[in-house]
């Protein structure tokens, strides 16, 4: 998904650096925000910077942003989000030509990805992109993105998941990690990403923008759901001296996904995860592995390279950016 570009109109300070660092972390990557503190500077930006979006606080000082909103920006090419800290505005704004209208978080969400997750949507909304995750999987081909990564994988998964953007369908991973830690690596992913992080469990239905960390001891499986899927975490043999397995993972996605899924082997030493990814691409999906250059071990994904399961090698720099484009692009 193209990033996009969003004017975001507010007399306040405090709400124009607050949108512009946080909000941009629940919006596609590449996009930008630019900020405006009156109609005045609003008039220049959207001359000079042609905003896809227009976030619009309608107490301004000067022109009123319901006066602004109506008289110059109604049937206009710049489709606008009206925010306020009052609900009375609601009716107002929606009548001059307000695209959506949304409350500034007032105590009334629960969490602040909370209220910026649904800010981004209702932007991309208005801006006729993506609207929700159930809107993307009438457009997207994907529906679940399953991991495996060993060595170093902490690290690449880190930098990896605090790239990705919503809207994304469900993401399982098989990190080879001790069962102490996996519950305290899936809670520091999920304080640290803009997507839900937990450790997987059984029973659990993907939801979108959603991770699954498999348990450090237990194999993790994808199975059908009445409405989609749900994992399966039980106790097994070692596979390839571990346990979690990514080839179990992978291998259940291969089997229940098939060709509407992405698998992804980084970094890690011996050769789990390899035959699973080859039967993914086997039944269509696509799949990616971690380049030599950016592996703490390349023995993972060289494996999956030398027989044929790696479509594509790609930096873990670039890892988001590639995964996204596939989720868009089949």
């Amino acid at each position: 998904m193209a990033g996009v570009k969003v004017l975001v109109v507010d007399d306040s300070r405090f709400f124009r650096e607050m949108f512009a660092t946080e909000l941009v972390k629940y919006l596609p990557p590449g996009s930008v925000i630019e900020k405006a503190s009156d109609a005045y500077e609003a008039r220049k930006y959207m001359r000079t910077f042609m905003p896809h979006v227009i976030l619009l606080d309608v107490q301004l000082p000067g022109t009123n942003g319901i006066v602004f909103l109506e008289n110059e920006l109604k049937g206009s090419s710049f489709p606008v989000v009206a925010i306020s800290s009052k609900e009375s505005y609601r009716q107002e704004a929606m009548a001059a030509g307000a695209a959506d209208f949304m409350l500034k978080p007032v105590g009334m969400f629960s969490s602040k990805r909370d209220f910026y997750s649904a800010l981004a949507k209702r932007l991309l909304a208005a801006a006729g992109t993506v609207h929700t995750y159930a809107d993307m999987q009438n457009r997207s081909w994907c529906q679940l993105i399953a991991i495996g990564s060993s060595t170093g994988g902490t690290e690449a998964l880190t930098k990896l998941l605090t790239s990705l953007r919503p809207p994304l369908p469900p993401i399982c991973i098989v990190q080879h990690i001790t069962p102490a830690f996996s519950k305290m690596f899936a809670q520091r992913l999920d304080s640290e990403c803009v997507l839900n992080v937990k450790e997987g469990a059984s029973g659990d239905i993907l939801q979108d923008n959603s991770v699954y960390v498999a348990p450090g001891n237990k194999h993790m499986r994808v199975t059908h759901a009445m409405d989609g899927y749900k994992l399966i975490c039980e106790a097994g043999p070692r596979i390839h001296g571990v346990l979690s397995s990514a080839d179990i993972l992978l291998e259940s996605v291969s089997h229940v996904v098939k060709d509407k899924s992405i698998g992804i082997i980084l970094t890690g030493m011996g050769a789990d995860g390899a035959e699973g990814l080859l039967k993914m691409r086997h039944a269509g999906a696509r799949t990616l592995g971690q380049d030599e250059v950016s592996c703490v071990v390349y023995g993972m994904p060289k494996v999956a390279f030398s027989i044929g399961a790696v479509e594509r090698q790609v930096s873990i720099d670039d890892m988001a950016q590639a995964l996204t484009g596939l989720v868009l692009r089949k």
